[in-house]
């Protein structure tokens, strides 16, 4: 996953600001495990506390329930945490992609991008295959740079279907082929 919810601007603290401005920790539990809902609520209320005093205790205050909130995250994730990110920061054309999708409702943006992106993946890819399938049969040094193309490509096939098949989220999803009724 990319750093996205590491980030200042990404879902994870968007939350935490909006359940600190609300004063109501549940608007942040969704983005943490169970398991760690105590840490969360716990900060979440010395942070309150806190912000009270003035502005720089606010701040520190919320940066540390920021970062509590990330970490607990990322735990459930199992990835560790390395810190938050500054706001701003480019995660590629996708997730922007992606966050529209979930508010208009559409994916057709996301899917569009990416099956470009793989079609021209993959006739770059079978392009090279061959290019070095002409030229195999000069030497085992040319034979083996078009077999490691050739099982590269096929390689790569297998993993993005493999990918497409993935769980939607750390291991949670419905199962496969259930409908949304």
């Amino acid at each position: 996953m990319p750093p996205h919810c590491d980030s200042l601007d990404g879902p994870v603290v968007t939350a935490a600001r909006r359940a600190l401005d609300a004063g109501n920790v549940d608007v942040v539990l969704p983005f943490v495990p169970e398991q760690g809902e105590a840490a969360v609520k716990d900060v979440f209320q010395r942070t309150l506390r806190v912000r009270a005093l003035d502005d720089e205790a606010r701040e520190v205050a919320d940066r540390l329930f920021f970062e509590t909130v990330v970490r607990v995250h990322r735990a459930g994730e199992g990835a560790p945490s390395t810190g938050l990110k500054p706001a701003g920061l480019s995660f590629g054309p996708v997730i922007p992609l992606a966050e529209t999708a979930v508010e208009t409702g559409t994916a057709e943006p996301v899917s569009d991008f990416l099956s470009e992106e793989l079609n021209r993946q993959l006739r770059h890819r079978l392009d090279e295959v061959n290019l070095l399938a002409a030229g195999k049969g000069r030497s085992v040094r040319d034979a083996r740079r078009y077999v490691e193309a050739m099982l590269g490509f096929e390689v790569y096939g297998h993993r993005l279907f493999q990918a497409m098949q993935a769980p939607v989220h750390h291991g949670h999803s419905r199962a496969q082929g259930a409908s949304v009724e």
